[in-house]
């Protein structure tokens, strides 16, 4: 159990270094790119996130599955939202630009953040399949910047620009859940309409 909690940890401490290159530079494109740092270390060492892994529960959906993806989503909150609140204070800049990017999300309607995180979920998906499937990182270098461009929603790392942010109500949690469920479905949709063969 502790195990899988690390590795979630583990990934959770990528997507925030992640987030804290792209909010700090002043070229959105260059940060988007840079972000990719994140999703490349966490598939080459077999990190736990929620977003690279609820794609395949639809394949391999037992307990074990079930234990490592939540498990791992516990890890990937604690270390995003604690390196959020550290980095707020030892990088200010970070904390503002957080503020900012937060301040739009929260003007989102939860329509259309679910749209969004649902898009996020396919290109995670693809990423990640096409690094398991293809042994190659292409598609990491260009969905990680494609979602982050499009303006599409990561849970994961919208845990971190709320904490970085030092945005805490019932109203960011309920954000966060609904980008969780878009996640899910964006995630689920093409191995439900593509299923493995044997399937």
């Amino acid at each position: 159990m502790l195990t899988k909690v690390k590795s979630g940890i583990a990934a959770g401490i990528m997507i925030a270094i992640g987030g804290s290159v792209y909010l700090s530079c002043d070229t959105k494109w260059v940060g988007a790119i840079l972000f990719s740092v994140a999703l490349l270390t966490i598939c080459y060492q077999g990190y736990s996130l929620f977003t690279g892994k609820i794609g395949f529960i639809p394949e391999n959906h037992d307990k074990e599955a079930f234990s490592v993806l939540l498990l791992g989503l516990l890890g990937n909150f604690i270390a995003t939202v604690l390196l959020g609140l550290v980095l707020r204070y030892a990088v200010p800049s970070i904390g503002a630009a957080a503020e900012a990017a937060c301040a739009a999300r929260m003007e989102q309607k939860l329509l259309q953040t679910l749209i969004r995180a649902v898009f996020c979920g396919i290109l995670m998906y693809t990423a990640v399949s096409i690094y398991r499937d293809r042994k190659t990182i292409t598609g990491i270098l260009f969905c990680i910047p494609v979602f982050i461009l499009s303006g599409f929603e990561h849970s994961i790392a919208d845990m971190f620009y709320f904490a970085a942010a030092g945005m805490f109500s019932l109203k960011v949690v309920l954000f966060i859940i609904t980008v969780l469920i878009g996640n899910t479905i964006g995630g689920m949709l093409y191995p439900f309409l593509m299923p493995k063969k044997g399937n």
